[in-house]
């Protein structure tokens, strides 16, 4: 069976370059964890959190899925978000998507994925009430605008869960976010340019 050593030694090198770099890093590091921030995002392998927003490990709580989804019976997420809010008090919940999703791709497609159909159904769900915006573009651009939507639905679905509303209900400082990143460019772009705090959500 094909091991993979060369992984254990990038561990290495890399743990070696942080200590070179900061030589306290890993004892603080193993204190505490005290992120503000937590992101929701994609799977996909050409986003990692961390190295996008260029932030150390220790300052993001991150929770990923197949085309950044948050659906209301699914523990592992909702489980994340209590942790984040309740435990962590972090301050941002950040919903980041990606143009080109192949989520997005395979949901506007009439193939059969298996399993990943049953995934696959909260985002044709997006595209179903965004029909008639949606009808009117193809190709890149109509994979691109659902990308955009599905980040907007996914962000009002945070807002609405249980966890979210009881905090905002005791005033806690909490602010969610909407996020789409190009790969093309390695830029992040805000979909909701004021974020959903507390406030606004009980207006």
């Amino acid at each position: 069976m094909k091991t993979l050593e060369h992984l254990f030694q990038n561990n290495k090198d890399w743990a070696e370059s942080i200590l070179n770099e900061d030589p306290e890093f890993f004892k603080r590091l193993s204190k505490l964890q005290a992120p503000e921030l937590l992101w929701i995002g994609c799977s996909d392998s050409r986003v990692p959190a961390n190295e996008i927003i260029n932030l150390a490990p220790g300052e993001v709580f991150v929770h990923r899925n197949i085309a950044n989804v948050v659906v209301h019976t699914d523990l592992n997420c909702l489980s994340v978000i209590q942790f984040a809010v309740e435990v962590l008090k972090i301050k941002h919940i950040i919903v980041c998507g990606h143009y080109g999703c192949g989520g997005i791709k395979a949901a506007l497609d009439d193939q059969d994925h298996g399993l990943i159909d049953n995934w696959l159904g909260h985002i044709k769900d997006v595209g179903r009430l965004n029909q008639q915006e949606l009808s009117n573009l193809d190709g890149t651009d109509k994979v691109d605008r659902l990308c955009e939507l599905n980040v907007i639905e996914q962000v009002n679905n945070v807002c609405n869960t249980t966890i979210v509303k009881n905090a905002w209900k005791n005033d806690t400082e909490l602010y969610v976010h909407g996020w789409i990143y190009n790969i093309e460019n390695g830029i992040l772009n805000d979909l909701i340019n004021t974020p959903i705090s507390g406030e606004s959500a009980l207006v």
